[in-house]
């Protein structure tokens, strides 16, 4: 596997988990900037397949983590295409430009051409702590690869859809499920639409409102101790009913 010199240390650490091994973790030079130099990776991606090795996955990053370089994806594709290794985007950092019209090119362009990218939006974005994603050109192959099937946890006979259950589709198992945060970061709107539902439902009340640096959010203050559980339980289990057909534009 072939990564810049510059990137961040947790790819030559996946090499290690992974069992291929630090050794072969190849450090590609890079330029005055940061920027992984593409003939520097064709030649080294050469040199080893002469010598009988099987190159099979470059990491380009889009954002390091001293410089903030921004490697030539589009140069790098080209690479990985002749020679059929798998092209991943560490753009944990640098991702966020994707929403800019004013920076995502040139620095992103050719992200899409990559077999997965890897996006932090706790980062640029602002996402609360943490938010780590990872993205694959190809549907279902996480679950495909990681699957073990553990009939102890992931049962196929639930009442709810077995395809949300996120447990099988990685090596950690039980984790949160980073996404929902930067989900209801991009739904501030709804706040607005629900709370009018509660409003004409009358079955509830509470209040929403934001801050300097996040959209809408409930703010839900309870000051009785006459509240219980069940009270916590239907309020949350009207919330997501009120919500259901809630369409944001």
């Amino acid at each position: 596997m072939f990564t810049s010199d510059q990137c961040h240390y947790s790819v030559k650490s996946c090499a290690s988990v992974c069992g291929l091994g630090t050794d072969y973790c190849i450090a590609v030079p890079s330029d005055d900037r940061g920027r992984m130099i593409p003939t520097e990776l064709e030649r080294l991606v050469r040199y080893h397949k002469d010598r009988g090795n099987v190159p099979f996955f470059v990491n380009a990053t889009s954002g390091t983590t001293v410089l903030g370089a921004f490697d030539p994806l589009m140069d790098i594709a080209d690479i990985c295409q002749k020679y059929d290794m798998w092209m991943h985007v560490d753009a944990a950092w640098g991702g966020g430009l994707l929403f800019s019209k004013k920076y995502r090119h040139p620095r992103l362009t050719g992200i899409e051409r990559a077999d997965s990218v890897t996006w932090n939006p706790h980062k640029l974005m602002g996402t609360l702590l943490q938010c780590s994603t990872v993205h694959f050109k190809y549907e279902g192959i996480l679950l495909s690869c990681n699957a073990m099937s553990a009939e102890y946890l992931f049962m196929t006979d639930k009442i709810y859809d077995p395809r949300y259950d996120t447990g099988d589709k990685v090596i950690q198992c039980g984790r949160h499920n980073d996404i929902f945060k930067l989900w209801l970061q991009w739904r501030g709107k709804v706040c607005a639409k629900l709370k009018g539902k509660m409003m004409q439902a009358g079955t509830i009340m509470v209040g929403y409102q934001p801050d300097d640096r996040r959209p809408n959010f409930f703010r839900n203050i309870i000051s009785s101790a006459a509240v219980t559980e069940k009270d916590v339980d239907f309020l949350l289990s009207e919330m997501d009913r009120l919500g259901q057909d809630i369409v944001v534009d």
